[in-house]
């Protein structure tokens, strides 16, 4: 089954490097891809509720589009901040 999420705070490969990392550590994901542009995210996955990778991806910091407002906005983009330089860095060790 292939659940689509459209989020916010994706900026660049190091954002979309953590996203897969952390979702495809999940048994029930297959394969993750994500949309830097369009802020999509693509997961083929076995079995598992939508509502289960919405929320994964808002811990992250990738809160669904359209979900957050005010400080939890604000807390969201310092999350994926962090999430993209972590990203980043991983990206550059593994060259």
């Amino acid at each position: 089954m292939k659940i689509e999420i459209q989020v916010e705070n994706i900026k660049c490969g190091g954002c979309a490097s953590t996203i897969k990392k952390k979702l495809i550590n999940d048994s029930r994901v297959k394969h993750v891809d994500v949309g830097i542009e369009k802020g999509v995210v693509s997961i083929d996955v076995t079995d598992g509720a939508r509502s289960d990778f919405i929320e994964a991806l808002h811990n992250m910091g990738y809160p669904e589009t359209g979900t957050t407002e005010g400080m939890d906005a604000t807390k969201a983009k310092a999350m994926s901040f962090v999430s993209c330089a972590v990203g980043k860095v991983g990206n550059m060790v593994n060259k």
